[in-house]
């Protein structure tokens, strides 16, 4: 069998922010992860910054005090980039917008979404509720009115509101400005 050619690279790997993360979600302190591993605090904490790098042992019982594997240390970050106004376009429904998905399509997780409303453009005329646990909005320009079963709030620039997901509501920009919405769903809509 021939080995697949590999080139080296002379970048570091940086783990130390990983075995950090590790070592606080554990609600350990270095000291104690330092003691558990039979290191010095100091070379821990050198570690964590990326100054030192430990022995593959040492790398080894760090994994195993910190209830992590190996390979999450090393594993390239799942990274989605959406670059301003190049997210698909997608429609939620409503009159006088464009609605664009800023999150990777297949994340379920969490959902966002930017909404470019046109001056006096407008939600569903009946009530509509999204298939969420938890939806939020911000309005980061602009003004909108949003309208719930038991009446109505305008929310201004730099506002921000959360609501239980399957709440009915429905929204509206009665202004001349236009108005530009995230909407965070969490976790990502049912489509």
């Amino acid at each position: 069998m021939k080995a697949l050619p590999v080139e080296p690279s002379n970048t570091p790997l940086a783990i130390g922010s990983r075995i950090r993360a590790a070592r606080q979600a554990q609600r350990m302190t270095i000291g104690e992860v330092a003691e558990a591993v039979g290191l010095t605090k100091g070379f821990l904490s050198r570690l964590e910054r990326d100054l030192g790098s430990p022995s593959v042992t040492t790398l080894v019982a760090l994994c195993q005090i910190l209830s992590v594997s190996i390979g999450d240390l090393f594993r390239l970050p799942e990274a989605h980039l959406t670059r301003s106004g190049q997210g698909p376009r997608i429609s939620m429904g409503g009159e006088g917008i464009v609605e664009r998905l800023l999150t990777a399509r297949p994340e379920q997780r969490v959902q966002v979404i930017q909404s470019v409303i046109e001056p006096h453009g407008s939600g569903e005329s009946a009530l509509y509720a999204v298939d969420c646990e938890v939806e939020v909005l911000y309005i980061a320009r602009g003004r909108l009115i949003f309208i719930l079963a038991n009446g109505q709030i305008e929310l201004a620039a730099g506002d921000a509101m959360s609501l239980p997901g399957r709440e009915p509501h429905s929204w509206a920009n009665t202004t001349d400005e236009e108005t530009v919405v995230l909407w965070i769903l969490v976790p990502a809509a049912s489509r």
